[in-house]
């Protein structure tokens, strides 16, 4: 099992000691993405979704689930993390609209943070499921990637060249 960092001498499964690894403040952007069809574009838009304010309930949950990663992905390290953001962009190709999530996560520790920011990708896109399927069961959720990822001893940072469909987008901002 020489060269596989996550098995013990016997084969089985096991957690990387990172104690020795010096801490680096680490970042790591990740995206993922809900296609929706006009009716829920416009019910999150105006508010009107029953469950409530789908985009704020979305991005509690992303924020919530970057914090509890560790609890749900074996391997993963319980980090401190020293920062959340999640924003929102909209597109629309033909009838549908696809809403584009963004994450960003960053700690100062010694590992890094790219299963958070993947996991509050994927969650908050699973919130906006949830808090629309009444609507319209036929949502589809992805692709969710690593767009990003800085810091660490071995100064391989890695940057996603095709990062959400290639498109500029107005991070944070208004539609309208």
């Amino acid at each position: 099992m020489s060269g596989f960092t996550h098995f013990n001498e016997q084969g089985r499964a096991k957690m990387v000691d990172v104690s020795a690894k010096p801490e680096t403040v680490r970042t790591a952007i990740a995206e993922s993405s809900i296609i929706v069809n006009e009716q829920i574009y416009e019910y999150i838009n105006e508010n009107k979704i029953k469950k409530g304010d789908v985009l704020a309930v979305a991005q509690v949950a992303g924020i919530m689930a970057a914090k509890k990663t560790w609890d749900i992905i074996p391997m993963c390290h319980p980090i401190p993390l020293n920062g959340i953001n999640i924003e929102y962009s909209w597109e629309k190709n033909e009838n549908q609209y696809v809403l584009c999530i963004r994450t960003t996560v960053k700690t100062k520790g010694s590992t890094g943070v790219e299963m958070e920011a993947l996991t509050a990708a994927a969650m908050t896109a699973l919130t906006v499921y949830d808090m629309c399927k009444a609507i319209d069961k036929g949502m589809v959720i992805g692709p969710t990637y690593l767009v990003e990822k800085t810091g660490g001893v071995s100064s391989k940072d890695y940057n996603r060249a095709d990062s959400h469909t290639g498109k500029e987008h107005n991070w944070g901002k208004s539609n309208e």
